[in-house]
């Protein structure tokens, strides 16, 4: 038996020597995230995650121009099997995505990861509201990367010459839309507002004006949509109303932005994700701020939660080792800082908002603090039952867009609006 123990004394030190070489093997991830401008935080957190892992390293595809692209995109990519190890997914599309990857066993529920980690590493990070923007049918299929509801910027100098007061912005639309259009009375090239929900890539702002009136997206448990009612009909009004009563023009949503960093335009609804640029942008050239986004029903209303969570599509077993530690780390209090000081983005990890992280950031910059403060109204960014949710807002956009070129009336068009998303929808 003697030369068994010597043996099997063998095969033990040379596993130990062989374990840590294994461990040791470098991974390579594949990412892919939507919005080609998101690299100025997309690169450094991976340049700081392959310092702390060298062996792990970060290879991002070439970003999608959108979170609609990116979902064909990943579509496409199932059917080749060419996915991604991790991928961004916006959340209007991840219960869509989730569904359809999960019959071809190409999505990664989480749950046994978080499982793995301390008790309490998920509710001491993240808040439930946050852990439910990546769940889908009941499975944590994410981590809430990017976070962010539709917020007012506005310029100071335009709506004191309005007449307005500055620190006491309309909360109505009506009372937003009859100062937009003093400002545009000012005259010269100046547009009293701008929601640009006509060549929005997305339907975030659509979504937006329902649920500011307490509606819906889609009726629970139907293919009917929730805005052929009241709610729909009194949305396109308002739309109509920013090109009419508000002095807004119809330009691309880059333009739109441009105009407002210039002093043109004297209100304009966009992401927080945009704050850096904006701050930029205007420098010193005129004061301005930000504010909640208007709710006319006080009771009911909401705001969509717009942005991303990180999924992991990766079946490798050593893959979905080295992703997890990297969809921990983008998530972390210490990568959303740097997330939120270069755009604005809510932060997802909530002991981010403390003194050690963001807390002397919004004491100095109060307005990135103001999506904070109406995360009590933030709802879900939703989607359509039927897989369509793409092709369903590239349908409504052009409804949308000819209601507020004149060419329609909201009474017009709202039948041909439901019309085109409940036949997409089947």
């Amino acid at each position: 038996m003697k030369w068994f123990h010597k043996l099997t004394a063998l095969i033990g030190i040379s596993t130990s020597l062989i374990a840590p070489s294994l461990a040791q093997t470098p991974v390579t991830l594949d990412v892919l995230y939507c919005y080609p401008s998101f690299a100025r935080f997309h690169e450094p957190l991976a340049a700081e995650f392959m310092k702390k892992n060298p062996n792990i390293k970060i290879q991002f595809r070439a970003p999608s121009a959108s979170y609609d692209e990116g979902h064909q995109v990943i579509l496409r990519s199932a059917v080749t099997n060419q996915l991604p190890d991790v991928y961004y997914a916006g959340y209007h599309l991840l219960g869509e995505m989730a569904r359809t990857l999960e019959k071809r066993n190409q999505i990664v529920d989480l749950t046994p990861f978080i499982k793995s980690e301390a008790a309490n590493w998920a509710s001491t990070n993240f808040a439930p509201r946050m852990m439910s923007l990546s769940q889908v049918d009941g499975k944590q299929f994410g981590l809430a990367f990017n976070a962010s509801s539709p917020i007012m910027y506005y310029n100071i100098e335009l709506v004191k010459r309005a007449g307005g007061d500055p620190k006491n912005m309309p909360n109505t639309w009506d009372g937003l839309i009859t100062l937009a259009g003093k400002i545009k009375a000012l005259g010269g090239d100046i547009s009293g507002i701008s929601y640009d929900v006509h060549a929005w890539p997305d339907d975030w702002l659509f979504q937006g004006m329902l649920y500011q009136l307490g509606g819906k997206l889609v009726e629970p448990g139907t293919k009917k949509v929730g805005f052929n009612n009241d709610t729909g009909l009194q949305a396109l009004k308002t739309m109509r109303r920013f090109v009419t009563d508000g002095g807004m023009q119809l330009v691309d949503w880059d333009q739109s932005r441009q105009q407002f960093g210039a002093g043109k335009t004297g209100i304009l609804f966009s992401t927080p994700a945009h704050l850096k640029i904006v701050t930029d942008m205007v420098g010193t050239k005129f004061e301005w701020g930000t504010a909640r986004f208007p709710l006319d029903n006080k009771a009911n209303g909401g705001v969509p939660t717009g942005g991303n969570a990180v999924v992991m599509l990766t079946r490798d077993a050593a893959k979905q080792k080295a992703a997890w530690d990297f969809i921990k780390f983008v998530t972390s209090a210490e990568a959303q800082k740097v997330v939120v000081e270069m755009t604005g983005y809510l932060p997802t990890n909530q002991l981010a908002l403390g003194a050690n992280f963001l807390g002397p950031f919004y004491d100095k910059n109060p307005n990135f603090r103001t999506a904070t403060t109406q995360i009590d109204k933030s709802l879900p960014w939703g989607g359509y039952p039927g897989g369509q949710s793409v092709r369903i807002w590239r349908a409504q956009r052009d409804v949308v867009a000819g209601v507020m070129r004149g060419e329609k009336t909201p009474e017009a068009a709202l039948p041909e609006l439901v019309k085109a998303t409940e036949a997409l929808m089947e």
